[in-house]
């Protein structure tokens, strides 16, 4: 081999393989990044345990109770968009709707207490229309013979006709996410994970905003709970990779 090639070959082959490398770190990255999982990403198989939070024995044993709101829709000033695209620009008036009811701390003990047999109970009055509904659930110490500590839990519902689920003060959410925290869709089920690792006397605090829709047809009928659940899943031991997610609190 002629010397003076050398060093070109050898330029070429560090090429291929540094080539080679950025190609399996992109892969693993994209892996990972497909493989993460958000709230709407529950254990797969049958629950270990369940508690029916639609039953006088289910919310007795997480020690809780819903309480209920309507929400009103209200004028609201607010900002035009300016030359960086975020409302800095002209003020306007637009509309917003009150109560904002998902924050961990918001004060809910002036609200109406309902039976949670009564989920079912055609709410709001109809039309274009919003409400809360909200439960500070605790781990219990065992459901039947089934021990909680480490486990997942989830929490299942579905509303007539959307929801969505703000879970500990926070509404997460991932790009392209459906369902979970987020609207799953027309008269959809809603579950996501509210807790992994528990432990017996944690406190996990859920609001769950129902919505009438479709929202460009409103509809004549009204809003209500079909059902409501918790399922412990014992998942194995250790990191989980989740996907970011960008999270509204209040």
């Amino acid at each position: 081999m002629n010397s003076r090639s050398f060093p070109s070959m050898f330029r070429v082959v560090c090429l291929i393989i540094l080539v080679t490398a950025v190609y399996v770190v992109a892969n693993n990255l994209s892996y990972a990044w497909a493989s993460g999982k958000t709230s709407a990403d529950v254990p797969a198989g049958k629950p270990n345990a369940m508690i029916d939070l639609g039953s006088d024995e289910g919310v007795k044993t997480v020690k809780g109770e819903w309480r209920y709101s309507d929400t009103k829709i209200v004028e609201a000033d607010f900002r035009g968009p300016g030359p960086d695209k975020q409302p800095t620009g002209t003020p306007v008036k637009t509309y917003d709707y009150t109560p904002h009811a998902g924050g961990v701390d918001f004060d809910d003990s002036k609200w109406e207490v309902i039976s949670p047999t009564t989920l079912d109970q055609r709410r709001g009055n109809g039309r274009l229309g919003f409400n809360w509904y909200r439960i500070k659930l605790t781990i219990p110490d065992r459901i039947g013979d089934f021990d909680p500590t480490g486990s997942t839990a989830v929490f299942e519902t579905s509303l007539d006709d959307y929801a969505e689920i703000w879970v500990d003060g926070e509404l997460s959410r991932a790009l392209g996410q459906s369902g979970g925290s987020v609207i799953a869709g027309w008269n959809a089920d809603n579950h996501l994970v509210v807790g992994r690792n528990v432990k017996p006397g944690q406190q996990i605090q859920l609001a769950v905003f129902g919505v009438n829709g479709p929202l460009s047809n409103p509809p004549t009928n009204f809003i209500y709970i079909r059902y409501a659940r918790l399922a412990f899943y014992k998942t194995e031991p250790g990191p989980v990779s989740l996907t970011p997610s960008e999270v509204m609190l209040r």
